[in-house]
């Protein structure tokens, strides 16, 4: 399981001394660890909640070269638990704002910026750099690629993932381990699982996710210890306790069984449908309003009833004047409330949930059900500047 290199580097300087002392001072790591680590290299997927501490950490701990991969530009919601960035990178390329930081942290290990989208096209000339993978991505195409890859190039994956106060991490891909797609062999419909931007997350929660991550990481490269090697960790931080699940690798599994049939990649986020992609769309189309729609027929005067379907706490950030508030959770139990005769236009913060209800409302028979298609904050984006975004 072990990916620790041949020791061929040269010794230690004084200030490698100096700033690995703690280090070399366990009998786990001394000077022929310290050597490896330097040797090694690992892949961030993504520089945001779970990125930014595993990336940090492993900076820390002088891992000889560090890739990130993420095309996004940080924005200032992320400050809250990205603690890769800072005010002044609102703006910046995350990678570039990331590979800044880590350097002024340690200038001895190699930051490599990769501005790019983890696609099918580029996943295995990425991997193949480097001997570790941390995934902290924040969606299922993503961890769906990076398995897959993983498998395929014979990397070890080490998994994260964080929602609201709960967090999971284990080792996947590894030799005789299960990947991703034995514990969830398919991808969830599109939409059905919402993501942190929807749904929140405590800010400390990825800290301590990626953490660990970068911990499973560093064990692996030295081949010492336990790691979470057929094991699932979930942390909940409300309650602060760990507990472990049992994970077993599944001879039908379509990638790491014994009869494999996914022997390439693919771009699943496509293959599934989910949001943005043309099969979406063009099944959707029908049931959505766009904002400039709504906008035009509210200053025409029309009878049109808007229902948040957001939770009560998301309304004192921002909402649609003269909205009546049906959280999603109680649409089945106060469908009374609603008129199937009424034209009805739904909407939530980025109009994920709002579109599935109303998929279930068109199937009541609610057939003027219509969703606000990018939700509230397109709204904002588009009409209404004033209201503050989150």
């Amino acid at each position: 399981m072990s990916v620790r290199h041949e020791l061929d580097q040269p010794g230690l300087s004084p200030s490698d001394i100096a700033r690995y002392g703690r280090h070399l001072a366990m009998p786990e790591v001394g000077v022929v660890g310290q050597r490896a680590l330097r040797a090694a290299s690992v892949l961030c997927i993504g520089a945001g909640g779970l990125g930014s501490p595993a990336a940090l950490y492993l900076a820390a701990a002088g891992i000889g070269r560090l890739g990130l991969v993420d095309f996004d530009v940080v924005d200032e919601s992320n400050l809250q638990r990205q603690v890769l960035h800072g005010t002044a990178d609102v703006g910046r390329a995350k990678v570039s704002s990331a590979r800044e930081r880590l350097t002024a942290l340690n200038p001895g290990v190699l930051v490599e910026a990769h501005q790019v989208r983890l696609t099918a096209a580029n996943a295995f000339d990425l991997l193949d750099r480097y001997d570790v993978v941390v995934d902290g991505s924040d969606n299922f195409p993503t961890r769906y690629l990076v398995n897959d890859a993983s498998v395929l190039r014979g990397r070890p994956y080490v998994y994260g993932s964080v929602f609201r106060c709960e967090g999971q991490a284990a080792v996947l891909a590894s030799p005789g381990g299960p990947c991703y797609r034995c514990l969830h062999p398919e991808p969830p419909p599109a939409g059905l699982v919402p993501n942190c931007a929807d749904a929140g997350v405590l800010g400390v929660l990825p800290g301590v996710i990626g953490t660990i991550q970068a911990t499973e990481a560093i064990k692996l490269l030295l081949g010492i210890g336990e790691p979470l090697v057929g094991r699932l960790l979930v942390y909940d931080a409300l309650a602060m306790r760990f507990r472990e699940l049992s994970l077993r690798r599944d001879p039908r599994c379509p990638v790491c069984g014994t009869q494999p049939t996914i022997r390439d990649l693919v771009d699943i986020e496509v293959a599934c449908g989910s949001p943005g992609s043309g099969a979406r769309e063009d099944e959707d189309r029908e049931m959505d309003i766009t904002v400039e729609q709504l906008k035009a027929r509210l200053d025409a005067g029309e009878a049109v009833r808007l229902l948040d379907v957001r939770e009560p706490h998301e309304t004192f950030i921002c909402n649609l004047p003269n909205s009546t508030l049906i959280p999603m959770r109680e649409i089945q139990r106060r469908l009374a409330e609603l008129d199937r005769d009424s034209d009805l236009v739904v909407y939530c913060r980025s109009g994920v949930r709002s579109g599935q209800v109303v998929g279930y409302l068109r199937r009541q028979g609610y057939q003027r059900a219509l969703n606000l298609r990018g939700g509230i904050l397109e709204w904002i984006d588009k009409v209404d500047s004033t209201q503050p975004k989150y």
